[in-house]
């Protein structure tokens, strides 16, 4: 009874944790924000990722297994940011992890029936998890290919202020505005950004859209 009471609650668990993941160091010293909070909220929000799928039984438990063999293999450098404990390894699950959960926060909101505040929590989740999805592509690719990114942003030698800048430049794209701060000179780093902007208005105009509409026609119903 407890698990289905979250479960019903799923997508403001997951939302709250993205927001502080993004948005903590606003709110709190940063070096606390990046060194300790940060892994306990990358913690959570897997918890919660996890929560969001909770009733897909086999892919839950797919998910499960994938966190601890990460977690036995890699230690506690799996949730911290650290450059050691093979990152790229590091990298590539967690975009495998947020690859099956943002197309289960899709589905669900676009299987929604009646548009409440938790299917709109949903959508919102939804995209900011597209911004994390390009977040570990394009670090993906960086520490691949280094030097894929150029910019101001991108001279520092500090690696968690790279990747503070690599995660700015992610949502940057998503949302399309593009300051000019970093810029993808590789063919590869080309096509991702190509990709992640043209994910984003996908989203914006059908998964968007399609509950925009279902709300409306709910609204009109119920009016009359």
């Amino acid at each position: 009874m407890k698990l289905k009471n979250l479960y019903l609650h799923r997508f403001e668990f997951f939302l709250i944790t993205q927001a502080f993941i993004l948005f903590g160091s606003l709110f709190v010293p940063y070096d606390f924000h990046e060194n300790i909070l940060l892994p306990i909220l990358f913690l959570l929000n897997t918890c919660a990722g996890i929560l969001l799928i909770s009733k897909k039984k086999k892919l839950m438990w797919f998910l499960i297994l994938l966190i601890l063999a990460s977690l036995v293999v890699f230690g506690s450098s799996m949730i911290t940011r650290t450059t050691e404990g093979n990152l790229l390894a590091r990298m590539s699950i967690y975009f495998v992890f947020y690859i099956i959960v943002t197309w289960n926060i899709v589905q669900q909101v676009w299987g929604a029936q009646y548009v409440n505040k938790n299917v709109i929590m949903g959508l919102m989740s939804g995209y900011i998890a597209l911004g994390f999805l390009a977040f570990f592509l394009f670090l993906s690719i960086e520490l691949v290919a280094p030097g894929s990114f150029e910019g101001v942003l991108m001279s520092q030698h500090d690696f968690d202020l790279r990747a503070d800048s690599i995660m700015y430049y992610a949502y940057i794209t998503l949302l399309t505005i593009g300051y000019g701060e970093i810029i993808p000179v590789t063919s590869i780093a080309q096509k991702a950004a190509i990709l992640v902007g043209l994910l984003g208005q996908f989203y914006m105009v059908i998964i968007t859209a399609v509950v925009v509409e279902k709300y409306i026609r709910h609204s009109t119903k119920d009016k009359t």
